[in-house]
């Protein structure tokens, strides 16, 4: 981060007005990034897709916390409602809702997000639908409607996320095919998910004594989080009815807090506790995620709307990019130009070579130091930066929450399905032009301890920078709501650590053996300047030697 810093800072020093009509307009530099910049920056777009608010329900303990006699539904509305209440959106501008949802049957499901849609208060108008990518539902919905948005099929989209494991537990219809016995993946993907994290424990090395450390931390630091008031902005609190299984009596109940937190858990306490999948295995009851109820949702829209709605932001209002000129993107496609603009005349400075007199692929002038024109040759076309007090005209302070960067699901051997996290996240952070080093904070569906761990050591992550208020080995997880919940959780940590938390990633693993992982980027972190997009070589970049 250091160093991207760095270089922006030369850029910047190279593009200020000179003092004097009699010097030249332009002249050769070296790069001081050169070629061993990890990454080119790019502008940030007007279609951009950023996260605007983000809520979850509490995660509830199935057949037993505080959910196990509330409607699936209801979770659901509790939070499409949130998003309006919240917001102040008017909801006939939403293009799409998309849940994630994993465990009920299809059309059911999709039926009670339809119904949930109209408790909340959306006009028939705004359509719903499902998708069920396993434990990265609610992720895969968030990723779709982004994709949906950056598309150009609506502005405006909800990503949510919804599981009652207490209505709908995890198991087989029907007969198998017995064709499965002649493959061996076939075979793998019906594998029950504690015996895939056996798998990775023995395959990998994953002592009992590490799954169980992790367990605790977890609990610890979701504990302290709950202390500290960390998950009131992220959770709606849900009003609904606990039945007395033994009296039938109905008692109404608000619930606002995490309820499978075990402040109290102890590596002592989960040493005594036995193995479940595998005689003598490591996986037990205390280093596995819990089986939860629960919701989130998540706003989006592009970047531009969410300017002129005037939503929630941080920080100052940088630039707003609009195409002009377009008849001359084709004309200058391949050659790097300088404009400069003097009493509504234009003068146009062309380069011979493309590394001779530029410090990047990317150039951007001050003009008269309220306007900038900038060329990219890497996306033909050429963008006007509006003046700086005209911009804060449309009722905009600064940028908005959370940029979505990047989204990936991979595939991987299904019988170490836990691994996915390990795969994902570097195929992520590569297509947001990052490194992992780059990233400043990383949410990771705790499935199973073996898995997380694996993961966490694979990739040499900072342990200070995952899942710092604990994850699903405490909180729980309830399988097609858990995407969702990370955004929630992901967005309220970034926002109170500051624009020194940049980027942020969103990970985990899937049942059948895949992965899924996003990066995410601060709204206010970003600038002309600090967009990050990938290159698939230096060619383009100045050289150090020139």
């Amino acid at each position: 981060m250091e160093k991207a810093i760095n270089r922006q800072r030369v850029l910047l020093q190279q593009l200020q007005p000179f003092p004097s009509s009699s010097s030249p307009l332009i002249s050769a530099s070296v790069c001081a990034a050169g070629d061993s910049a990890a990454y080119q920056r790019n502008s940030c777009f007007g279609d951009d897709v950023v996260v605007v608010a983000a809520y979850r329900t509490a995660i509830c303990k199935s057949k037993r916390g505080g959910f196990k006699d509330t409607y699936p539904e209801e979770l659901l509305t509790a939070v499409l409602k949130a998003l309006l209440d919240k917001t102040n959106l008017n909801p006939n501008e939403v293009g799409d809702i998309v849940v994630g949802t994993v465990l009920a049957p299809g059309s059911q499901r999709a039926t009670e997000c339809r119904m949930a849609a109209f408790y909340a208060g959306f006009p028939e108008t705004v359509p719903i639908r499902t998708v069920n990518r396993q434990c990265s539902s609610g992720l895969q919905a968030v990723a779709d409607v982004a994709a949906s948005i950056k598309a150009g099929f609506y502005d405006i989209g909800i990503g949510a996320g919804l599981e009652s494991m207490t209505a709908n537990s995890v198991a087989w219809d029907g007969s198998i095919n017995p064709k499965v016995n002649k493959f061996q993946q076939v075979q793998d993907c019906l594998l029950p998910m504690g015996i895939t994290s056996e798998n990775v424990a023995f395959r990998y090395g994953v002592t009992r004594q590490e799954q169980d450390q992790a367990a605790v931390e977890s609990h610890r630091k979701a504990a302290a989080a709950t202390a500290a008031g960390k998950f009131k902005e992220e959770i709606v609190p849900v009003t609904t009815k606990i039945v007395d299984p033994k009296t039938g009596e109905e008692k109404q109940v608000t619930i606002s807090v995490d309820d499978g937190i075990r402040p109290e858990t102890s590596l002592s306490g989960l040493a005594k506790l036995r193995p479940v999948f595998k005689k003598d295995g490591s996986t037990t009851a205390g280093n596995s995620s819990q089986v939860s109820d629960g919701a989130g949702a998540v706003l989006l829209m592009r970047r531009d709307v969410a300017m002129q709605k005037g939503f929630p932001i941080l920080g100052p209002y940088v630039s707003y990019l609009s195409e002009v000129f377009p008849s001359l993107a084709g004309f200058f496609r391949k050659t790097p130009i300088l404009v400069w603009m003097a009493n509504k005349s234009i003068f146009l400075g062309f380069s011979v070579s493309l590394q001779a007199l530029f410090i990047s692929t990317k150039i951007s002038f001050k003009i008269k130091q309220f306007h900038r024109i900038e060329y990219d040759y890497m996306c033909d076309s050429i963008y006007y930066t509006r003046n700086i007090n005209e911009a804060n005209s449309c009722n905009c302070t600064g940028y908005p929450l959370l940029a979505s960067r990047s989204f990936a699901a991979v595939g991987v051997d299904p019988a170490v399905m836990g691994v996915g996290p390990a795969v994902a996240i570097p195929a992520a952070v590569k297509s947001a032009g990052l490194q992992i080093e780059d990233v400043d904070l990383f949410e990771i569906n705790e499935a199973f301890a073996s898995q997380f761990v694996y993961c966490r050591k694979k990739l040499e992550l900072d342990p200070a920078k995952v899942n710092v208020n604990g994850g699903a080995l405490a909180l729980g997880h309830p399988l097609g709501a858990t995407g969702a919940r990370c955004v929630s959780t992901l967005l309220n940590e970034m926002k109170r650590r500051g624009k020194d938390c940049r980027f942020g990633v969103i990970s985990m693993c899937i049942g059948s053996g895949m992965g899924a992982a996003a990066v995410f980027e601060r709204g206010d972190a970003v600038d002309g300047l600090t967009n990050a997009w990938p290159i698939q070589s230096h060619n383009l970049l100045s050289k150090d030697a020139m």
